[in-house]
């Protein structure tokens, strides 16, 4: 099969890659039947090779089709993602489509999972954040021949249609206005980035930006785990007990940044004439601390309706045709953390 035939993958196509009849690739696929394991392990790596997920509904509907778009979230803890969905689910109701939610706490191997269970119920369309996927997830999403959106980055090549901020720009333009206010000793804080793919191209954004000013980033402390105000105040207390100097903490996300100013404040830092602080995601539920956070909004609601926008006409107009790439622009809020 062709990688750019845009047909669903069938039995045949999995049958012809294997070697073996449809009726034995059916047996394997739904584990019935007296097979090898030899032709078991054949059938099942052909499968996963060809991105083909075994169809739930065969013979229920005539469509082939259930009125359900796929989304697939990092997480619900998260602040940014209930944003995000209210966006999908805004649009969505406009129309006989539902969103349904997986969650793949930031696991490569869970987004397959979640993303093989999805598909095998056949929906009218997939919503997943990120870019970087599995191969075989995007085997899968690449042989569903249903509409696919790819949502929150644009730093890479999407499978079909992605929508989201460039987020090595957000980290360059928040670096920017860091050295445009004056502060020269600047500290990160954030997650551990190998799974956390938008954080990593921020914090290369931030530093590129930094560097062609001839500034570095001084320290760093890093955590896993769900964003937290009590993480925010242990980080920003034990980077500064290493360098005490900074006069800057930039932090990867909202909620660690605000327990950082909780700390600084009941440390009684002038901020942000001594020391300022920056935040990523403009958490409206911040707005109630005793100083506004800078921040950067990263158009979560909005990111959320034009993806679902895209499915909608997309089901409604198999010919409808987006750009591949739609790229919004976030704006830093300053508050009253970051000098002006």
């Amino acid at each position: 099969m062709a990688d750019d035939d845009p047909r669903p993958l069938t039995l045949r196509d999995v049958s012809e890659a294997s070697g073996v009849s449809e009726m034995t690739v059916s047996r394997v696929l739904r584990n019935r039947g007296d097979v090898s394991e030899a032709t078991r392990a054949k059938v099942l790596e052909a499968a996963k090779t060809l991105g083909y997920v075994p169809n739930k509904i065969a013979g229920a509907l005539a469509s082939q089709r259930v009125n359900l778009v796929a989304v697939i979230i990092p997480s619900m803890r998260n602040m940014v993602f209930p944003e995000v969905m209210a966006g999908i689910s805004a649009v969505l109701e406009d129309t006989e489509l539902q969103p349904v939610v997986g969650v793949t706490d930031y696991e490569p191997e869970k987004e397959e999972r979640v993303l093989y269970e999805m598909l095998s119920w056949r929906p009218s369309g997939v919503i997943i954040a990120g870019i970087e996927h599995t191969e075989a997830a995007k085997a899968m999403l690449k042989a569903s021949g249903i509409p696919v959106v790819e949502i929150m980055d644009t730093d890479g090549k999407p499978i079909d249609t992605a929508v989201g901020i460039s987020h090595r720009r957000a980290g360059r333009e928040m670096a920017k206005a860091i050295l445009r206010a004056g502060y020269q000793k600047i500290g990160f804080l954030g997650t551990k980035m190998p799974l956390d793919h938008r954080a990593r191209k921020r914090f290369e954004g931030f530093t590129e930006a930094l560097a062609k000013s001839g500034v570095e980033v001084m320290d760093q402390e890093f955590y896993s785990g769900g964003s937290a105000l009590a993480k925010g105040r242990e980080m920003t207390q034990a980077i500064l007990e290493r360098e005490p100097e900074l006069d800057f903490l930039y932090y990867s996300n909202d909620m660690i940044g605000a327990g950082g100013l909780l700390y600084l404040l009941d440390q009684g830092r002038n901020i942000p004439a001594d020391i300022g602080l920056a935040g990523f995601n403009g958490v409206e539920l911040l707005q109630g601390l005793p100083r506004k956070l800078a921040t950067m909004d990263a158009c979560r609601e909005e990111i959320g309706r034009k993806a679902a926008e895209i499915i909608a006409a997309r089901v409604d107009n198999p010919e409808a045709t987006f750009d591949t790439v739609i790229e919004l622009t976030p704006k830093i809020a300053y508050g009253d953390t970051l000098r002006r």
